[in-house]
C-alpha cells in the first residue's frame, strides 16, 4: 500500500485497516513457522504497511486533524 493511498483514507478506515494488517501479519508468521511460505517477502511488506499506517495516524494526531480525511 502506497503512502498516497494511506493519506487519502479517513482515520476510521486507517484504524480498521491497521487491525486487518496486524491479523494478516500474525497469520503469515504462524503459517511460515509451520510450513515455509512461497514468498516470505510478504511478511516484510506487511510490516512496512503497518508502519506506514501508524506513521500517518501519528502525524494526524500531532496535527490535530484526527477527525477525517487529509
Amino acid at each position: 500500500m502506497e503512502n498516497q493511498v494511506i493519506r487519502q483514507m479517513s482515520t476510521k478506515e486507517l484504524k480498521e485497516r491497521l487491525e486487518q494488517e496486524r491479523l494478516t501479519l500474525t497469520k503469515y508468521k504462524l503459517n511460515h513457522a509451520i510450513n515455509p511460505l512461497d514468498n516470505p517477502h510478504v511478511i516484510k511488506q506487511t510490516k512496512k504497511t503497518i508502519a506506514r499506517i501508524l506513521t500517518e495516524l501519528r502525524r494526524r494526531e500531532l496535527e490535530g486533524n484526527d477527525n477525517g480525511n487529509q
